[in-house]
């Protein structure tokens, strides 16, 4: 009796942990961790440790030159100081960063949400963009001094395929685009690469979801921990 009672208590304790479950936020290109500010508020409310960290060439690290491999490690120091597998949100470079560390580190996390990178980024389009980019750092300088981390995004994530990920990629996914956001144009293709994945298009809202819809976006957050717990009682269970 004394035994099985422990073992409920230990079970409980298990689900109490999974309740708080932490997340790591990671921000899109040209901003910095302080965009997750009305996320950390909501969801520590909730009991749930909130990580946001700033990506090399940003925020507290604009000094630094961003690439890929900088943007995983990052991430990866994020995940390695929480307690157990985070949720870990990604919002347009940091969604194509986090799926990217999803691959390489799928054991580390719990699940990831990917919004405002339903696409790919490949074609003349992104050249061109590369190439307008560059000359606004180089000649133009904008206030800020922080365009060169385009270029550098756009070099970094040259070749990088998000769909080829997903397909390879066994952790849970939500997808979340606002209704307005032109990045959504393979969103269905997502789909057909990770079955199982689950898109929500968040109305009039645009590219920076988070911050168009923030009341939509934390529940979408809380409602991924939720299936999160209750995937992990059924392990317990």
């Amino acid at each position: 009796m004394g035994e099985a009672l422990t073992v409920r208590s230990a079970a409980r304790g298990q689900e109490l942990a999974i309740h708080r479950r932490p997340i790591v936020l990671v921000h899109g290109t040209r901003t910095s961790s302080a965009i997750w500010r009305r996320q950390v508020d909501a969801l520590e409310h909730s009991g749930h440790r909130t990580i946001a960290i700033d990506l090399p060439g940003h925020g507290t690290r604009t000094g630094e030159r961003f690439s890929l491999a900088g943007a995983i490690e990052a991430i990866n120091g994020a995940v390695d100081s929480c307690p157990e597998p985070p949720l870990l949100v990604g919002l347009s470079l940091g969604g194509y960063a986090s799926l990217a560390y999803t691959r390489e580190h799928e054991s580390k996390i719990a699940g990831v949400v990917l919004a405002g990178c339903s696409t790919e980024i490949k074609g003349k389009p992104v050249s061109a963009y590369r190439r307008v980019a560059h000359v606004v750092a180089q000649t133009l300088r904008p206030r800020g001094g922080t365009w060169h981390v385009v270029t550098d995004m756009l070099t970094s994530l040259a070749g990088y395929s998000p769909l080829a990920d997903l397909r390879r990629t066994a952790v849970p996914v939500w997808l979340v685009n606002g209704s307005r956001d032109p990045l959504r144009l393979d969103e269905r293709r997502y789909l057909e690469a990770r079955p199982g994945a689950r898109l929500t298009v968040v109305p009039r809202a645009g590219h920076d979801v988070n911050a168009h819809a923030p009341v939509a976006f934390n529940r979408i957050l809380l409602n991924a921990l939720h299936d999160l717990r209750s995937r992990d009682s059924l392990a317990i269970a």
